[in-house]
């Protein structure tokens, strides 16, 4: 049996040849993209807009309420911002505020971690009856508002004498919806079940897997919702002033709310000691900032 071979007629037209995709030389070795110029123009502008709140801030507590009446308004410091930061910090006792602020902030953002660590790990990796109920449940927490609640919570309060103390500000805070959802949202891609079977299969126990594979694992999230929790409790304004006074141990919040009274509130002043409150939290983020979105990145890249 003979096969015949047919051959192309002479005037076909060859198939084009497929298109290349242009790769850049740093893309090829591995390199970082470098941004255009509106990428830079972009990022200015945002930059601008966040950081203009806080330079209003300061070009308005350095000045008084009669320059701060006029229209249009100042867009430069005058010359009596450190004046008045110095008398918003003696008269609103800030140095007091902010070591109670600390302690508030500090426990509440280390017990959230915690006990969501823990739950969020409940949640993505173990099998138990009820557990999609239970996280609806607890989703569904997130949805209430908070003021819903703040009737029972001081009369629970006001029932075991703890008004005007901070574990009246702390109690409240130690768990979070929020967090036990991220922290299981995290899990369940940055926590193979492989790595929990070996260590079970090594005969570690529960706590053990926890402590040298979650916490490990969950690091980076952690150091995320530990930023979050603690900005939140220290910018927390509602419930403190309710259950504090700013004569007994007040927040910065509670203690910033009684500057400027009067007949006529001193503005410029309310702004200087709105201007000490937030300083803290700058310093803490331009500190930790760099490490929180390196884990981030690191998580992502893991997951």
């Amino acid at each position: 049996m003979t096969t015949t071979l047919t051959k192309p007629p002479a005037d076909a037209v060859p198939p084009p040849p497929p298109k290349r995709t242009r790769i850049s030389k740093a893309a090829r070795a591995g390199g970082q993209l470098h941004a255009g110029p509106v990428a830079y123009v972009i990022l200015a502008l945002f930059t601008i807009g966040s950081l203009f709140p806080l330079v209003w801030t300061a070009i308005a507590a350095s000045r008084d309420n009669q320059r701060l009446a006029q229209n249009p308004p100042p867009f430069w410091f005058g010359a009596n911002l450190f004046d008045k930061l110095e008398v918003a910090w003696t008269d609103a006792n800030l140095g007091e505020a902010f070591l109670n602020t600390t302690i508030v902030a500090g426990i509440s953002a280390l017990t959230i971690v915690f006990l969501s660590t823990i739950a969020g790990f409940a949640f993505a990796k173990l099998r138990f009856k009820g557990r999609g109920a239970l996280m609806l449940i607890v989703v569904g927490t997130m949805m209430v508002p908070p003021q819903l609640s703040i009737i029972p919570l001081y009369m629970m309060v006001a029932k075991l004498d703890w008004t005007d103390q901070l574990q009246a500000v702390i109690l409240p805070s130690l768990v979070s919806a929020f967090g036990v959802f991220f922290m299981r949202q995290y899990l369940l891609q940055a926590l193979p079940d492989e790595i929990i079977e070996a260590a079970r299969v090594d005969g570690a126990s529960s706590w053990r897997v926890v402590w040298h594979v979650v916490f490990p694992a969950a690091r980076p999230a952690m150091a995320v919702l530990g930023m979050l929790m603690f900005v939140q409790t220290w910018n927390d304004f509602l419930w403190p002033f309710l259950v504090l006074t700013q004569n007994g141990s007040p927040t910065v919040q509670v203690a910033v709310a009684g500057l400027g009274r009067g007949y006529t509130p001193d503005q410029s002043l309310i702004m200087a000691g709105a201007l000490l409150g937030t300083l803290p939290l700058l310093v803490v983020f331009a500190i930790f900032g760099k490490q929180i979105v390196g884990g981030i990145m690191q998580g992502a890249v893991k997951g």
